[in-house]
C-alpha cells in the first residue's frame, strides 16, 4: 500500500500541486525553517505576506541572531503564537554558538533546538536534504485519519502513535521532498477540515472515510470542556500628540515580552498607579467591549479611551513607550493592541 499511496500522491502533485509558494522558491534550510515555524499554527495564504516580509528583513540566521527580540516580535505582530518568534531567536543564536550559523541537516539535533518538534524537523530534512524524513503536521493527520480511518482525537497518545506509524510507513525512499510538500498539500487544498473536495481527491476510491461517507468524523475532534471567561479592562491613553501609551509586558505569562495598553478594572487605580493625575485627564469614554480567545480560557477586554491635556513626566510601573500610529516603533504588539490600533484609525 505504502508504494502505491505515495505513486498516486506524487503523480496528483505532478499535475496539480503547488510549485510556486515563497519557500519553495529558491530553497534553503533557514528559508524552510522559517516557513514551517510560521506554518504551525497559521494557514499558507496568512503565513505568505509575513514569510516574504520576515525574509527581506532577516535574511540569514546571524542576521536573525544579531536582531533585537523587539524587532523579531515586531515583525511577527498579527500572526499570533509569539512564542514561536521568541523561539527562533533563541535558536538562531544557539546555531550562531554551537553549528556556525547553518542548521543541522539531523531530525534529533534540529529537535534539540527550541520551538522545532519531530514534525518540523522531519519536514525540513525532506525538504532541505531530500532524505527519507517523516512528518506529521496538521493536514498530514487529517488526510491519514480519513484515508485509514483511523479513530480518536490527534491530541490522545494512542491515537497520535497510531498516526505516526502510518506517516513512517507511507512516506518513500525516493522523491521526499515532494512526497512530503505533496500530502501537506492535498490536506491544504482538496482533503480540508471542512467541506472537502473529495471528487478531484486521488484517494476518492481507497479513502475509507469518503467511502463510509464519514469524512466528516476524521480526524475526531477534541473533546469539549468548558472554557473560563477572564475580563480586564484596557486603557488606552492618548497625549496631545497622538502618541499611545504602551507597558512591556513581563517576560513570563502571557503575551511574554509583548508591548500592550495598561490594565486595571478599577481605572482611576490604575491610571495612579502610572503616576498620572486625575486633573491631566481631558476626557475619558468606554467603548465596546470584544473577545479576545486563548487556548485555555476567553478574555473580555473593555477598552476605556483616556485622552491627557498634557504628557506626564514620569510613568510608574513597568517599562513604557509612548507609540506614534503614524510612526510606528519596530517594537512587538498584542493582537488586542493591533485590533484597538486600527479601530482608532
Amino acid at each position: 500500500m505504502s508504494n502505491s499511496f505515495s505513486a498516486n500522491l506524487l503523480l496528483w502533485f505532478d499535475q496539480h500541486g503547488r510549485h510556486d509558494l515563497p519557500w519553495q522558491l529558491n530553497i534553503t534550510p533557514y528559508r524552510v525553517w522559517i516557513s514551517e515555524v510560521m506554518l504551525q499554527q497559521t494557514q499558507t495564504t496568512t503565513a505568505a505576506p509575513y514569510f516574504t516580509n520576515f525574509i527581506d528583513t532577516f535574511p540569514s540566521i546571524d542576521k536573525l541572531a544579531s536582531a533585537s527580540i523587539d524587532t523579531v516580535l515586531h515583525n511577527w505582530t498579527g500572526l499570533g503564537y509569539y512564542a514561536r518568534a521568541r523561539n527562533l531567536h533563541k535558536a538562531a543564536n544557539l546555531l550562531m554558538d554551537k553549528y556556525n550559523g547553518e542548521l543541522p541537516m539531523s531530525v534529533s539535533e534540529l529537535e534539540a533546538l527550541p520551538g522545532i518538534g519531530p514534525s518540523t524537523a522531519g519536514a525540513i530534512v525532506a525538504i532541505c536534504a531530500n532524505r527519507k524524513a517523516t512528518i506529521l503536521d496538521g493536514n498530514v493527520k487529517r488526510v491519514l485519519a480519513r484515508c485509514f480511518a483511523i479513530d480518536g482525537w490527534p491530541g490522545k497518545k494512542a491515537t497520535a502513535k497510531a498516526l505516526w506509524q502510518k506517516a513512517e510507513q507511507l512516506t518513500p525512499d525516493t522523491r521526499v521532498r515532494d512526497y512530503t510538500q505533496a500530502i501537506m498539500d492535498l490536506g491544504a487544498t482538496l482533503c480540508t477540515r471542512t467541506s472537502p473536495d473529495c471528487s478531484n481527491c486521488p484517494f476518492e476510491t481507497e479513502c475509507i472515510a469518503h467511502q463510509s461517507n464519514r469524512s466528516d468524523q476524521f480526524p475526531a475532534k477534541k473533546p469539549k470542556k468548558v472554557v473560563p471567561v477572564r475580563t480586564t479592562t484596557m486603557l488606552v491613553i492618548e497625549n496631545p500628540q497622538g502618541e499611545l501609551l504602551l507597558q512591556q509586558r513581563l517576560s513570563t505569562g502571557l503575551w511574554s515580552g509583548l508591548w500592550s495598553f495598561p490594565e486595571g478594572d478599577a481605572i482611576k487605580d490604575t491610571l495612579l498607579q502610572l503616576d498620572i493625575e486625575t486633573t491631566l485627564i481631558e476626557s475619558q469614554a468606554r467603548k465596546e467591549k470584544f473577545r479576545h480567545s486563548f487556548t485555555h480560557f476567553h478574555l473580555e477586554i473593555t477598552p476605556v479611551h483616556v485622552k491627557l491635556t498634557d504628557t506626564p513626566a514620569t510613568i510608574g510601573g513597568k517599562p513604557i513607550v509612548w507609540y506614534s500610529p503614524s510612526a510606528p516603533a519596530e517594537i512587538g504588539l498584542t493582537g488586542p493592541v493591533t485590533r484597538l490600533l486600527k479601530e482608532l484609525g
